[in-house]
């Protein structure tokens, strides 16, 4: 009976062995992160996201609204192909929304590609998974210039400043627009 004792004791030793050496300690391996938050533009801004700037502060001017970088961290829902991409942000200046009027431009590495991202983005915010992330009146002006896309959200229920409507009239005289399904 002692033997059946100490099996059991030395089994029970093995089995919390292997446990613990299953859990992965001091086991080497590549650590999985996430991405940081974007804040705003990168220390250096390709030309074509500075040129798509430029239009998108144009097409601001007219309207009296102001573009600058982003000072707060904004990521909006984004497809798998934008998650992926390089990505400035820019913020117009609302005085009754300071978090609002967040405008992202996304690169891609030709036309085609920010066509094909638009029409993924489309999609995505206007079915399944991607509906959900947003207020039911969300409304979404999907851009494409060059090589770069331009996202902008606004819902009458959570921006409360009259400019969040006149930037994303404001940003459809830009480009090529894409339309998510109703």
């Amino acid at each position: 009976m002692a033997t059946r004792v100490r099996v059991g004791t030395v089994g029970t030793v093995v089995v919390l062995f292997l446990l613990i050496g299953g859990c992965g300690i001091g086991a080497p391996g590549k650590v999985v992160t996430f991405p940081p938050s974007s804040i705003g533009p990168a220390a250096t801004v390709s030309p074509a996201v500075a040129q798509t700037r430029a239009a998108i502060a144009a097409a601001l001017a007219p309207s009296s609204l102001q573009l600058e970088d982003a000072k707060r961290p904004f990521r909006p829902p984004e497809s798998a192909s934008l998650a992926g991409a390089p990505r400035a942000v820019f913020q117009v200046l609302l005085p009754a929304d300071p978090d609002g009027g967040n405008i992202i431009v996304y690169e891609f590495r030709d036309s085609a590609a920010a066509v094909d991202a638009g029409n993924e983005i489309a999609g995505y915010i206007g079915t399944g998974a991607g509906r959900i992330q947003f207020p039911p009146d969300a409304q979404h002006a999907i851009r494409e210039l060059g090589t770069t896309l331009i996202v902008y959200s606004w819902s009458t229920s959570n921006s409360p400043d009259p400019g969040s409507k006149a930037i994303a009239e404001a940003l459809g005289t830009i480009g090529i627009g894409f339309a998510p399904p109703r």
